[in-house]
Order: C-alpha cells, then sequence, then structure tokens
C-alpha cells in the first residue's frame, strides 16, 4: 500500500462519489488516499482496523476464510464499497480478506477520527446502516449462489469479473492470468477435478481455451450469458 499525497484528487473523489454525505460536519481535511497494486491484499481477517476505506477506484474480490482453512468467495466490491463499516459498527477484527485484481484508490478516513468526530453523527451511523443493509442482502445471494448455480455458471462469472478488469469490458479475445486452480476452486467452493473438468467443458465449446497457466476467453458474449449476473 502507498499513500497518494494529492489533495486534489482526494477532493474529485469525495465530489464524484458523494462522500461527504456520510457526515454532519466537512471531513476534507482528515482524508488520506491510500493506492493498492494488482495482488495487494486491502486487509485480512483478525488485523486491527486502522482505517474505514471508501473504494473509488478498481474492484477486489472479497473472500472469507472457513474453518477448514479454505477461502470462500463472497463477492467482488468495486466504486462504491466501503471497507470496514461492519468492523466499525461491533468494534471487531477485520472478518474477510480483500485482494486486489487491479490497481485501487481508496479514500480513508482514521478509525481515531471517527471516534473523535462521528460518535454521536446520526448522519454517519444512518449511512453505515444502510451500507450493512446491502451487504446483508449480498451474502444472502451469496449463500444461494452455490447451492443453486451450476459451477459452469459460477466460473463464467468470475472469469467476467476479472477480465472486465483487464479489459474494460470489451468483447475482444483476451487473457486472463490466473492463480492456481486449486486456490480458484477454493474460492468457488468445489474440488479441484470438478474445476478442471468444467474447464475442460468451456473449452471444448470454444469459449474459453488455456495457455500455460492463463485462461484466453475466446467468446466473451458466450461466456457473459453463461454468468448473467451472479458475482457482478
Amino acid at each position: 500500500m502507498n499513500v497518494i499525497n494529492d489533495k486534489q484528487l482526494i477532493k474529485e473523489y469525495v465530489n464524484k462519489f458523494s462522500i461527504d454525505k456520510f457526515f454532519s460536519n466537512d471531513m476534507l481535511e482528515h482524508f488520506v488516499l491510500h493506492k493498492y497494486n494488482t495482488g495487494d491484499f486491502i486487509c485480512l481477517t483478525g488485523e486491527t482496523l486502522e482505517y474505514l476505506q471508501f473504494l473509488v477506484k478498481g474492484k477486489c474480490k472479497i473472500s472469507i476464510f472457513l474453518e477448514n482453512g479454505k477461502s470462500l468467495l463472497l463477492r467482488f466490491g468495486a466504486p462504491l464499497t466501503l471497507i470496514g463499516d461492519l468492523e466499525i459498527a461491533n468494534n471487531t477484527l477485520y472478518d474477510c480478506n480483500l485482494q486486489c485484481i487491479e490497481e485501487i484508490h481508496c479514500v480513508c478516513i482514521p478509525v481515531k477520527i471517527i471516534e473523535e468526530h462521528c460518535s454521536n453523527d446520526s448522519v454517519f451511523w444512518h449511512e453505515i446502516c444502510k451500507s450493512l443493509s446491502r451487504k446483508l442482502r449480498t451474502s444472502s445471494a451469496s449463500s444461494s449462489i452455490n447451492l443453486l448455480y451450476p459451477l459452469e455458471n459460477r466460473l463464467a462469472s468470475y472469469l467476467i469479473a476479472i477480465s472486465s478488469s483487464h479489459n474494460e469490458g470489451k468483447t475482444t479475445r483476451n487473457d486472463i492470468h490466473t492463480s492456481k486452480l486449486s486456490d480458484i476452486a477454493d474460492l468457488l467452493g468445489t474440488s479441484y477435478r470438478h474445476l478442471a473438468r468444467t474447464i475442460n467443458v468451456l473449452c471444448e465449446k470454444g469459449i474459453i481455451s488455456r495457455l500455460g497457466k492463463a485462461i484466453i476467453v475466446e467468446d466473451y458474449e458466450a461466456l457473459a450469458e453463461l454468468a448473467g449476473d451472479i458475482y457482478i
């Protein structure tokens, strides 16, 4: 993580996403801008919360650790995702992992500033409650995804989410440099063998192909049709 010392850029992000509506008072002087690179973790389960962060650029994947030591994909985060709202409301450590799948910018405000200025700010807590409500709906939907959708659809949605971050949603051929298939299998709540078979099926249909560790999207429209809006 790097700090971007650019007050004008912070102000532009605050105005673009109306971040000031989260506070009764003007908090602009307290905002800082963090930059995360592809592959960086914004937070990990069990870490201490230091900032409330507003994701204003880029996309990350959000997962949780299960008791068996594996991770399960919950959803993808894109602007304007709040990072740390649940932990602030419950005064807890982070309970999920957020990993960047492209460069990310977050407008951040230190927790100690929130404690000093927002403890009795009804506007702030109203917005936090709205954010938590959205996440509860998403969590409920996520719990249903692994039960109701075949792996082919979940894999397609996962690949679309990653490829669109590198290719800005264009329907052209696109190379996706994936992590280990075993890691993807864990994230999608399936076995390595089932994932490998599903990838082979999509390859046979001409929707994707493999080149080393890369998965190549050959037919973006067909992949998007399979994906629907599962993780989007």
